[in-house]
């Protein structure tokens, strides 16, 4: 009997020979692939929104993410739509293709006191003038920062792919900066903007104030201070970024600033694993897109693939930073393993996601199909008015929640947000609670790899502080040979009681103001970061020293990556900074601790 797929009997694996042809899109209209096109790998980022009138918080920027493995036909053209950026006080616009979205940004709030919006994707609006709230993000961006009431005047910044939105509140440094866009170009080399995308805009304040917002990086536009006393700015184009909030007083009649339109880029890729059927191998050879090299067939490759871990929270009692999430095969706890690549001979880009910054979330770290999420950020030291800048945030490990007086025990971030079957970590520790109005009580601890992170105790009614809560233990994995235990949770703040511990597995220890003896001086109110190359989150912040400005907490340790492979089998790594190697037994191996290649052969 005849068969249409050459005589092959079986399942036929889809090929695609796109040459890593990589294309840029700023404009509405068609991608026509290739010829041999199967597979390919596209970036799609919305437009950013236009930030608040009068005194109003930075515009959300546009969502972006990522999306690997989407099937295409050759020689066919592919509609996409590049979202337009808001304008002042209005949401952007979603990017689209190949059936995928990246969301609208949210717009930021128009005083008096309006809430910024809320995005489904996207990123949300900074909160407006005072004791607004700033709009809720989606999963393809972070929220935009609230104000902090009474003495007004100071918007929150919008939020940013990668973190967000600072809050307003008094006018302290960093406050209503729009959060920070995320860089893409560990896997889209040479993109426009240095691959830095959706940056949240920053928020305004009224005239005769000392400062307003700046943009975050990726194209966030500058908030504006008073009636153009300092001028505000619209968010580059193409970069998804969030606009600018208009200046004040209330009833200047200041509009907000433009959001920037989004981008798409795409990948066409090469694959050919598996089995071909006779046509494919006859029409690849004929449009010379059969790519060089053999095939490995039959052998498989283990990995241990962790995420930046999350930055600890800010100021008294800062929730510890989430661990990046943890994803393994073939070494470490049996419960957390995964399955084995099978990969090809060829080269893949190899991305090791960044510790979080102070108050940020972490980075994702990509191998192949294997994505390990960025931790989430510590919760900050909280006023009794919820906040989510006051949660900790989710991620790979969740975030600890912020401590503070008049704290009802606000929730840590929740673990394995890439709801993976082997989990990648777990959920940060509550806040104490404490309705009173006694001392503050400690944060939350980090979520870790095995062990969630411990919650903060309650201060006393006499005033005393509740210890910060631990971070939670990582995972020891033995890939490289010696064991070594990464992902730990970070540790959180406290007033002037005791920080928590940082989880086992590179989590940074939470700060304190707790002095060594009668008039001594302070201990690291600071926190401590998460070791590098573990992906540890970072320790919350303790009590500022009088006259020091504010206490912070730390930042997040950065990811690792490690492959493993049969003895037969040669590793290539790029750049210098990673390394190759063989295991006493003959495997080899091969170890990234920044982003680059590996080449398979």
């Amino acid at each position: 009997m005849a068969r249409s797929n050459g005589g092959i009997i079986g399942k036929t694996n889809k090929t695609s020979f796109g040459k890593c042809t990589q294309t840029v899109v700023t404009s509405d209209g068609c991608h026509t692939t290739q010829p041999g096109t199967g597979v390919v790998k596209v970036l799609l980022v919305g437009g950013g929104a236009g930030g608040g009138n009068n005194q109003g918080g930075g515009g959300g920027a546009g969502g972006a993410e990522v999306f690997n493995c989407v099937s295409v036909n050759g020689n066919t053209a592919y509609p996409i739509d590049i979202g337009a950026g808001g304008a002042a006080n209005a949401d952007g616009n979603d990017t689209t293709a190949f059936g995928k979205t990246g969301g609208k940004g949210a717009s930021g709030g128009t005083s008096p006191v309006d809430a910024g919006s809320t995005a489904p994707l996207g990123s949300g609006g900074g909160g407006s003038n005072c004791g607004a709230g700033g709009g809720g993000g989606g999963p393809q961006g972070n929220p935009g920062g609230p104000t902090a009431g009474s003495p007004g005047g100071f918007s929150g910044g919008g939020g940013g792919a990668g973190g967000a939105g600072e809050p307003g509140g008094t006018g302290a440094t960093c406050e209503q900066d729009g959060g920070p866009g995320t860089d893409f170009s560990p896997q889209f080399p040479g993109i426009p903007n240095s691959g830095v995308y959706g940056g949240g805009g920053g928020g305004a304040s009224r005239n005769c104030q000392p400062q307003r917002g700046t943009g975050g990086p990726g194209g966030g536009g500058n908030g504006e201070l008073g009636a153009a006393q300092t001028p505000g700015s619209n968010a580059t184009a193409n970069t998804g970024g969030g606009g600018g909030g208009g200046g004040g007083p209330i009833g200047s009649g200041r509009s907000g600033f433009n959001g920037g339109s989004g981008i798409a880029v795409v990948k066409e890729l090469n694959k050919a694993s598996g089995v071909w059927s006779m046509q494919s191998q006859y029409t690849a050879r004929r449009n010379n897109t059969w790519p060089d090299g053999s095939i490995n067939l039959g052998q498989v490759f283990d990995y241990l693939v962790v995420a930046g871990g999350g930055g600890g929270g800010q100021c008294n009692g800062g929730g510890g930073g989430g661990a990046g999430g943890y994803r393994a095969s073939g070494y470490g706890p049996s419960p957390l393993q995964g399955s084995a690549l099978s990969l090809d001979s060829g080269t893949y880009d190899v991305t090791v996601g960044g510790g979080g910054a102070i108050g940020n979330f972490g980075n994702n770290s990509v191998f192949d199909s294997i994505t390990a999420t960025a931790g989430g950020v510590g919760g900050k030291h909280s006023l009794p008015s919820p906040s989510p800048n006051r949660l900790g945030g989710p991620g790979g490990s969740g975030g600890g929640g912020g401590g503070s007086p008049q704290n009802p025990g606000f929730a840590g971030g929740s673990g394995n947000a890439g709801g993976f079957p082997k989990s990648e970590g777990n959920s940060g520790g509550a806040a104490g609670a404490n309705p009173g109005t006694g001392g503050g009580s400690g944060g939350g601890g980090g979520g870790g790899a095995t062990g969630a992170g411990s919650g903060g105790s309650p201060g006393t009614p006499q005033g005393g502080s509740g210890n910060g809560g631990a971070g939670g233990a990582g995972a020891p994995n033995d890939i490289l040979g010696p064991s070594t235990t990464y992902a730990g949770g970070g540790g959180a703040g406290s007033e002037n009681g005791n920080g928590g511990a940082g989880g086992s597995g590179g989590g940074g220890p939470g700060g304190s103001d707790l002095k060594d003896g009668p008039g001594g001086p302070p201990s690291n109110a600071n926190g401590t970061a998460g070791t590098a190359n573990t992906g540890g989150g970072g320790g919350g912040g303790g009590l500022p020293s009088p006259g020091s400005g504010g206490a912070i907490g730390a930042a997040g340790g950065s990811g690792i990556i490690i492959v493993r492979a049969p003895s037969a089998r040669t590793f290539a790594v790029t750049p210098c900074t990673n390394s190759t190697s063989t295991h006493p037994g003959g495997d080899k191996l091969a170890t990234f601790t920044v982003s680059g290649t590996l080449t398979v052969s």
